[in-house]
């Protein structure tokens, strides 16, 4: 079992009122913290109801609300927790949901459900203020390293990744390799990890794409996924990638809008002040998952085979700064502008901004580019970070302190309490 931070939130809010909501992309584990949650609340003694909609049995029952009132009440009576898995299921779910929480019953519903377009759009809406949305995704490399040490230092992670150099170099090898699907990192051979991404992949064609989403040229969508895994961190140019796939822009958009909504992709808009000068407003795109991103690429735990490893630790970077500013008002850009210079991350905190440079290398003499140089002149930050494999320096151009850090120090709690003072 791999255990999952968001547990212990998830533990908390059971006793609130308002419907617990668990999204995420699919085979994150969802599931698999329901019944957790649903398993501590039998030995207390509570009584519980778990639906699937997945499963036709239980489909049944969620025709009217009245129908699915008549079974809750059957199994569990006048009160008690109701679990209902894969709610993606269910047209309108949304407006279903809400009729049943505004008769104010005694019923506590937690529900999960994959990122599709119906989930991710209309249910929030329909929710509003009946809800808290809680994002699973798939097991982050902190959550990774603690299952390797078999939970074995803690709290005390952090201190296992400065002390043992050579294990996390590796570990980190083997996580941008592979990923983070839960059941990826569960299973112990190549052949079974390969097979396992695979499965996940054409359940998400089959269940997300094709079924809900209605797409019809499955060839031209897997071309399009292709070559945005190719091109993570770059720039992507709509006009040529549409005339590369053969669709019209609005349908090129239309699916990479998908690709957003279903947990595939993350969108990274440019930082500008100056429109004329910076670039243009072509975003980049990162992948939710570095395995998922190397199976499409047919380069899935051949790291050796990946020349574009820089790119791919971009990638992973991107996704730890994710991970630490989603529950704040924090925005993460990139900076690029026509006469070259670029920046790869910008965190943009409202009062300052923080450039970050990422590097695929352990820095062995703290050297600063000219790009982030052009952009400390640009904007006198208070602070840079140039993440590497492994080492620390600091410098100062001007009013701004440039801190080298090994890229684990991004789970140092400090790090960007700092940056946002």
């Amino acid at each position: 079992m791999i255990k999952r931070d968001l547990y212990q939130n998830l533990k908390e809010h059971i006793l609130k009122k308002e419907i617990t909501f668990i999204v995420g992309p699919r085979q994150a584990g969802k599931t698999t913290l329901m019944l957790m949650l649903m398993d501590e609340l039998l030995k207390k003694d509570k009584k519980v109801l778990f639906l699937n909609l997945d499963i036709e049995m239980d489909k049944q029952f969620f025709g009217t609300q009245l129908d699915l009132l008549k079974k809750i009440e059957l199994e569990i009576g006048k009160q008690g927790y109701v679990f209902i898995d894969e709610i993606q299921r269910k047209n309108d779910a949304g407006v279903f949901l809400k009729g049943i929480y505004d008769q104010n019953l005694s019923y506590k519903f937690i529900v999960s459900g994959s990122g599709s377009v119906e989930l991710k759009e209309k249910v929030h809406e329909s929710l509003a203020g009946r809800k808290r949305v809680f994002e699973l995704s798939i097991v982050s490399f902190k959550e990774f390293l603690n299952y390797k040490t078999s939970y074995k230092y803690g709290e005390k992670i952090i201190d296992f990744f400065k002390l043992e150099k050579e294990k996390t170099l590796k570990f980190l090898e083997e996580y941008i390799s592979f990923g983070g699907y839960p059941k990826v990192v569960l299973d112990e051979t190549y052949e079974e990890k390969n097979s396992t991404i695979n499965e996940i992949f054409q359940s998400y064609l089959e269940k997300d794409i094709y079924y809900l989403l209605k797409v019809k040229k499955s060839e031209i969508f897997i071309n399009l996924i292709r070559i945005l895994a190719s091109q993570i961190g770059k720039l992507v140019n709509y006009s040529e990638l549409s005339n590369t796939i053969g669709i019209n822009i609005l349908t090129l958009k239309n699916y990479i809008w998908y690709l957003e909504k279903t947990f595939i992709l993350k969108r990274v808009s440019p930082f500008y002040k100056n429109i004329r000068k910076e670039i243009t407003k072509s975003p980049i795109f990162y992948f939710y998952d570095l395995g998922m991103r190397n199976f499409i690429l047919n380069v899935f735990g051949k790291l050796d085979s990946i020349s574009d490893k820089g790119f791919l630790f971009q990638n992973f970077i991107f996704n730890i700064l994710s991970e630490r500013l989603k529950e704040t008002s924090t925005t993460i850009n990139f900076w690029r502008t026509q006469d070259k210079a670029e920046v790869d991350f910008v965190l943009n905190f409202g009062n300052n901004y923080i450039p970050i440079e990422v590097k695929y290398s352990l820095i062995k003499k703290p050297v600063v580019s000219r790009s982030l140089l052009s952009f400390i002149k640009k904007y006198n930050p208070p602070q840079a970070f140039i993440v590497n494999l492994g080492n620390n320096y600091i410098l100062r151009i001007d009013n701004t302190e440039v801190i080298f850090i090994p890229f684990y120090s991004l789970y140092d709690i400090k790090l960007l309490k700092i940056s946002s003072q």
